[in-house]
Formats: C-alpha cells, structure tokens, sequence
C-alpha cells in the first residue's frame, strides 16, 4: 500500500475545487438557457430576430416575401409580426414594397447588418448593458447579487451579436443546420 504525502492530498483537492467549479459553470449555463432565454430578448425581439432571418432566407428569389408566410414559417401572430417588421424597415434594417407582388425583402448591405443592430432597433440600445435582476442602479461598485456572473455572460451574448450577421443566421437555416420552427 502507497502512502500519501501532503502534496498528494493537495493535489486531490486541488482536483476537487476544479470539478466543483466546473459542476458551477455548467448549472450556470443550464439556468441561463432556462431562465435568461426569456429574460434577455422580449417576444417581440424574438419573432423580429425570427422574421428577419426568415426573410433573409428567401433573400435570394425574385420574390418578396408576405406577411402571410412569414408568420407561417415562425409561428407567429400576424399583426404583432407585421408591426414588428414595421420597425425593422423603419430602422432600414428589412426594405417592403407594397403592393400585388409587394412584400418583405433584403438588400445586400441589409443582410451584412450584425444581429444587435436588429436587437437594439427593436429592444433599444441599453438592452445588453441592463442588470440582470432589472435594477436600476447596478454597477461594478454596487453590484446586485448576480452581476458579475451575468456581466460575463451579458458581454459574451454582445460578442456573439455583434459578430454574427443576419446573413450568417440566414445560410445556417438555408443549409438545414438551423431552423425555425420545431413540427
């Protein structure tokens, strides 16, 4: 039988604290995609970000795209949809046409737009910067009890936002490695 040393047991339990750590990371992200998937985008930025992915999909056909298929292909309501689009032409973030063959489409340079242009068009700009327990006042030098783990993952959020396009969401749903609704 081996004996063990002191480094031997402070190894262990350095073995330990690290499994413990990675056991927190992941219940950490387990409780962010259950709790923050709702608390970080509204409905409305949902069915926006869905809509224009959708449209962005169907960028490439001579047709516009209706407010009837939209909401179709997103499950999502038809007038709340159509006033969402609303803001995003507005925002020059989708282009309409009105019309017989009128509807929703994309130009080149609308499809190169990152995602958080979409997102702060229809949440406001402040939206990734807000307290994850909606605070008014949270800071670095009065957190609440969640910033600094919400901070982290708030910036990774606005990191990935940031660099990914509506085209980039639009070819993973094209090439069947995304989708939008769930039969």
């Amino acid at each position: 039988m081996r004996d063990f040393s002191i480094r031997d047991i402070q190894f262990s339990y350095s073995v330990i604290q690290l499994l413990f750590q990675i056991k927190d990371i992941f219940i950490l992200n387990y409780l962010y995609l259950l709790k923050f998937r709702s608390m970080l985008f509204s409905k409305t930025c949902e069915y926006g970000i869905r809509a224009a992915v959708y449209i962005a999909s169907q960028s490439d056909k001579a047709e516009k795209t209706g407010i009837e298929e939209i909401c179709e292909n997103i499950e999502a309501p038809r007038h709340f949809t159509a006033k969402i689009l609303q803001i995003l032409t507005r925002n020059h973030l989708l282009s309409s046409q009105k019309g017989v063959n009128g509807g929703f489409y994309m130009t080149a340079d609308q499809l190169k737009q990152p995602m958080i242009a979409l997102v702060e068009a229809i949440e406001g700009k402040g939206v990734l910067s807000q307290c994850g327990l909606g605070l008014k006042a949270c800071s670095e030098t009065e957190p609440c009890p969640l910033h600094n783990k919400y901070a982290s993952i708030r910036n990774d959020i606005k990191k990935m936002l940031s660099s990914m396009t509506i085209k980039d969401m639009a070819v993973s749903l094209q090439t069947g490695k995304a989708f939008l609704r769930v039969d």
